[in-house]
């Protein structure tokens, strides 16, 4: 069995990928805040037009039906749309971890212990 471990030195690549991280971090961030106020700039423009509507005409009901089906739609699809970036960005980031963690874990074991190491941790190819 495999018992010899790599060093824990930090080394340039941990450096920048923590730099991206954060970007990534940052970048959520402010997407989630422009987001925010775009949505709520467009409830509260909607909410006039609904008050002009409503003292133009009497049908309140049929008016107030109207923009709460707009409204619902408005935030679900913000909230479903930011979710789902904030899912994906998360998956990204743990296969890029992953990948270096593959290069990595390559680089010290090299080309002639491969084999060995396959079969210890993934067992022996059935062909």
């Amino acid at each position: 069995m495999v018992t010899d471990k790599p060093s824990s030195e930090s080394s340039p690549l941990d450096a920048l990928m923590r730099q991206d991280e954060l970007t990534a971090a940052q970048a959520d961030a402010t997407r989630w805040r422009y987001g925010f106020l775009v949505v709520v700039a467009g409830i509260v423009a909607l909410l006039v037009a609904f008050g002009a509507a409503v003292f133009a005409s009497a049908e309140f009901a049929a008016l107030f039906a109207g923009v709460a089906g707009v409204i619902g739609t408005i935030i679900g699809a913000y909230f479903g749309v930011q979710a789902g970036q904030s899912g994906k960005a998360r998956v990204e980031a743990e296969l890029a971890r992953t990948q270096e963690m593959v290069v990595r874990l390559a680089a010290y074991v090299g080309p002639t212990n491969a084999p060995r190491v396959i079969d210890e941790v993934l067992g022996r190819r059935r062909s």
